[in-house]
């Protein structure tokens, strides 16, 4: 399902996870959101500023993609998994070396002094 930010402001529940203090710049901390692990990447010199991915590898089963490192790959902001290197997109979740492979991604905005992710 493939929705504008609009459309998902108004049809989602938001749900708050952390606060903003608790973000680090440039790097991911790691949420809990109704049994999943959400990877949270604060990237505040983009001009998207705030990504939520899985934070479990799909190759490796183990969640660790919020330890990963960013970087970009041909235009596209991307996390580094950190056992077997595969490349994610921030933005939707897929991996570069494989096609077969994606982590789930989450809207997500800050709204105050509250980080919440969207859920749909």
């Amino acid at each position: 399902m493939n929705l504008s930010n609009a459309a998902v402001a108004q049809h989602a529940h938001w749900q708050a996870v952390c606060q903003v203090q608790d973000l680090v710049a440039d790097s991911g901390v790691v949420v809990w959101l109704e049994g999943e692990q959400v990877a949270l990447f604060y990237l505040p010199n983009q001009e998207q500023a705030l990504y939520a991915i899985d934070n479990r590898d799909p190759r490796s089963g183990a969640n660790i993609i919020g330890r990963g490192l960013i970087g970009s790959i041909g235009g596209e902001l991307m996390v580094a998994a950190p056992l077997y290197k595969q490349h994610f997109s921030l933005h939707s979740g897929r991996c570069l070396e494989d096609p077969q492979q994606a982590l789930r991604v989450w809207p997500v905005r800050m709204r105050g002094d509250a980080v919440e992710l969207a859920m749909l």
